[in-house]
């Protein structure tokens, strides 16, 4: 796993396969109650895509160079 310059974890990205929406851990989703920096661990399960509303596991971790 990439590390940040703390020696943390570094925030990833995940994707809903069904629209495209970017979960960003770094950003989070304010809008949605989610404070920046909340992990994928973290999101409540019942959340859903603010675009779209597929459930969390419609989302899959990508990788952004």
């Amino acid at each position: 796993m990439n590390q940040s310059v703390d020696g943390q974890a570094a925030y990833q990205k995940w994707m809903c396969v069904v629209c495209g929406y970017i979960y960003d851990e770094a950003l989070g989703a304010p809008d949605d109650g989610i404070a920046p920096g909340t992990r994928w661990a973290d999101v409540p399960e019942t959340w859903t895509c603010p675009d779209c509303g597929a459930t969390r596991e419609d989302f899959e971790m990508i990788v952004v160079d």
